[in-house]
């Protein structure tokens, strides 16, 4: 039997995605745009913009989600032409958008750029010194200290040791408030509950701490031998 010989010049070479023309607007996919650039084909204006209309049926098929922005079928048409890279003569039911409008850069979003005091009590604590430092003293900026020191001392607790006495709690708010703040003398933090589990975040323990889900399986492990 003869072999049959099959030269290199022959054999079909594969077509990736990364060797294509690359898309302006990937999440319609390499069919719409075959189909866009199919409308550069048709003569007729008339039957060009009826394909264009199907086109845009597509479209919106293909995003669904596009209905729940305001004037959803004027971006889809905008999303048309993007595709068509702007160029394509067709009727639009509106006005037909500009390359420039689409290149412009976002807005930039300023940040603040002031670093964190403490990284283990967060910025949105010294936000709320700042707001505690401006009350005036009395009975209702000694409760907001209180509260304040109770949810950092968790906060403490989490990050940092097992046990944290109250001024050195304290002496953070001072710190923080630089020297702003000066909390009164015989000023306490009210007992967290001896059975609370202040786990990481992220450690996703569901609602049983680590000891308690042991002691769970251990029990499930008895209940199964008996």
């Amino acid at each position: 039997m003869e072999e049959k010989i099959v030269e290199f010049s022959q054999v079909r070479k594969l077509d990736y995605n990364t060797e294509r023309e690359k898309m302006s607007m990937p999440e319609y996919g390499r069919n719409v745009l075959k189909m866009v650039d199919s409308l550069r084909e048709i003569e007729d204006k008339q039957k060009r913009t009826e394909q264009a209309r199907s086109i845009v049926r597509v479209m919106e098929i293909l995003n669904p989600q596009v209905h729940t922005v305001e004037d959803w079928e004027h971006k889809l048409w905008d999303h048309l032409f993007a595709i068509a890279g702007y160029d394509l003569d067709v009727d639009s039911p509106f006005p037909i958008p500009a390359k420039e409008d689409r290149q412009v850069p976002p807005m930039r979003i300023p940040l603040r750029t002031k670093p964190i005091k403490a990284t283990h009590y967060g910025r949105n604590i010294e936000s709320i010194i700042d707001l505690i430092a401006s009350e005036p003293e009395g009975e209702q900026k000694n409760t907001m200290l209180r509260r304040l020191a109770f949810y950092m001392r968790q906060q403490y607790l989490i990050w940092n040791k097992d046990s944290v006495e109250d001024a050195t709690i304290f002496h953070d708010i001072e710190l923080l408030s630089d020297h702003r703040i000066k909390v009164p003398e015989g000023l306490s933090i009210s007992r967290l509950p001896q059975d609370g589990n202040y786990n990481r975040p992220g450690m996703n323990l569901g609602e049983f701490g680590p000891r308690k889900q042991f002691g769970k399986r251990q029990n499930f492990h008895k209940n199964k031998k008996r």
